[in-house]
């Protein structure tokens, strides 16, 4: 749970109905808010049942918990409260703008505090229940590494350029003719890799990216046609296919897409690999431990009496 979260406006003011517990009012109006963005007031019958209901389990497992030992030896300072309300209120430009919100959804500012104070006691017992779980063992990470060695398979990547004819027929330089003719000029212009002099005899990628700056109809002319890291599947079909073609330093044949017409230039190859043991470890104890603190809360739940 989180103690601050947004209150968005309503046309009306919402009442607490009799007898309703101490806190469940700022669960109803988190819910709301959370789940449909408006106040409790303006949900419609159907949403004020998915509200109520998603309400009435948060309340009762907050309550649950808070009957536990464990949240009797939770302190929460008054400040720990204070910041929380004030992130409430910072979403607010003046202090009765948000009185007149709370207000709305049938809350007023104490209220709030005393609802923000319990959860702020859930999170802190959850925490703490959480932190007890079994420690973590280098046997543990081997394992999970063993086993999911598809999360830690790294896809071939190609950095690429491309140069970019758009056609469209509405203007006479980028019929599908022009468009094709002013590529196939480009690609001329950009001759052989190993060409004795003048523009020719800089490398393949200075000259592509020269020729991207001068010709190339796509937003990426403005830094020589790189296109940057890319994996399988991330381009259009067509350009895809030729990338993963090409050598490093290779230029593809002209390429057509519903876009228009594409030169695709291969900068290097970065292989397929799987990630070595060590360089993911800690990850794999981030994600182990994870698990198990909600394992541990979990177990430690179930146990509550009801």
């Amino acid at each position: 749970m989180s103690p601050s979260h947004a209150l968005a406006g309503a046309p009306a003011a919402e009442r607490p109905a009799a007898g309703e517990p101490d806190g469940y009012r700022y669960h109803l109006l988190r819910a709301a808010t959370e789940r449909f963005q408006r106040n409790i007031p303006a949900l419609s019958d159907d949403e004020r049942r998915q509200a109520e209901t998603q309400a009435q389990r948060s309340f009762a497992l907050e309550e649950r918990v808070l009957r536990s030992p464990e949240a009797a030896e939770v302190l929460i300072p008054e400040v720990q409260v204070q910041r929380a309300f004030d992130a409430v209120a910072q979403r607010y430009e003046r202090t009765d703008e948000l009185e007149a919100d709370l207000a709305r959804n049938g809350l007023d500012p104490e209220q709030l505090r005393r609802a923000l104070r319990r959860e702020l006691i859930f999170d802190a017992v959850m925490q703490r229940v959480g932190a007890q779980h079994a420690p973590i063992t280098e046997a543990d990470e081997r394992l999970f590494y063993e086993l999911h060695q598809d999360r830690f398979a790294k896809p071939e990547t190609r950095h690429a350029r491309h140069i970019l004819i758009t056609t469209n027929d509405d203007y006479a330089e980028n019929t599908r003719a022009a468009a094709r003719a002013r590529l196939e000029a480009i690609a001329a212009r950009l001759g052989t890799a190993g060409a004795d002099d003048g523009e020719n005899a800089k490398p393949v990628v200075e000259r592509f990216a020269e020729q991207a700056k001068r010709g190339s109809e796509c937003p990426t002319a403005l830094e020589g046609g790189r296109l940057g890291p890319i994996r399988r599947g991330q381009l259009y079909p067509e350009l895809d296919a030729a990338l993963f073609t090409l050598s490093p330093g290779a230029v593809s044949e002209i390429v057509e897409t519903e876009l228009g017409f594409h030169l695709i230039l291969c900068e290097s190859i970065e292989p397929a690999q799987t990630l070595a043991f060590p360089d993911v470890r800690g990850k794999i104890k981030q994600a182990l431990e994870k698990r198990r603190r909600k394992e541990q809360q979990r177990e430690w739940l179930a146990g509550l009496k009801p």
